[in-house]
C-alpha cells in the first residue's frame, strides 16, 4: 500500500507544480506549508521502501497528518468558515484567492486535503496491520 501513497504524494507533487508553473497559479502562504509535507513524502516513502524501514507507516502518518491539519485549516479560510485567522498570508497573494475550481466544486485546498485523508488512512490500516 506504500506504493499507492507514494503515486499519490508524487501526482500531487507534479499536479502542484503544474498549476504553479505552467497555469501560473501561484501557491499562497499555506499552499507553501502544505508542499513542505507532501513534497517531503515523495521522497521518504520510496527511501522506506527500498530500506524496508519498518517504521515507514509512521513517518507518513505523520506527515500527513500535519499537512492534513494545515489543509484543514487552509479550507476553513478558503470557504470562508473561519473570517479571520493566523496572520500566515501575505499581502500578495490571500490564502482565500479562489484560482481555480473543477468541476465547479473541486479548489485547489480541497484537492490537498482530499490526498493528505487518503494517505493518513493508508498509513493508519497499515500501523493497524502491523499491530496485529
Amino acid at each position: 500500500m506504500m506504493y499507492l501513497n507514494w503515486g499519490i504524494s508524487l501526482f500531487s507533487m507534479i499536479t502542484s507544480l503544474i498549476f504553479s508553473e505552467i497555469l501560473n497559479l501561484p501557491p499562497c502562504s499555506l499552499c507553501w506549508y502544505q508542499r513542505i509535507f507532501m513534497y517531503s513524502m515523495v521522497f521518504i516513502i520510496p527511501t522506506g521502501i527500498i530500506l524496508k524501514d519498518s517504521k515507514l507507516n509512521y513517518y507518513s502518518a505523520v506527515l500527513s497528518f500535519i499537512g492534513g491539519l494545515i489543509a484543514i485549516y487552509h479550507n476553513l479560510i478558503y470557504f470562508e468558515i473561519l473570517k479571520t485567522g493566523l496572520k500566515v498570508c501575505t499581502s500578495d497573494l490571500s490564502c482565500k484567492s479562489k484560482q481555480l475550481s473543477l468541476f465547479g466544486f473541486l479548489s485547489i485546498p480541497t484537492m490537498s486535503l482530499i490526498a493528505f485523508v487518503i494517505i493518513l488512512t493508508i498509513s493508519l490500516r497499515g500501523l493497524k496491520n502491523e499491530i496485529k
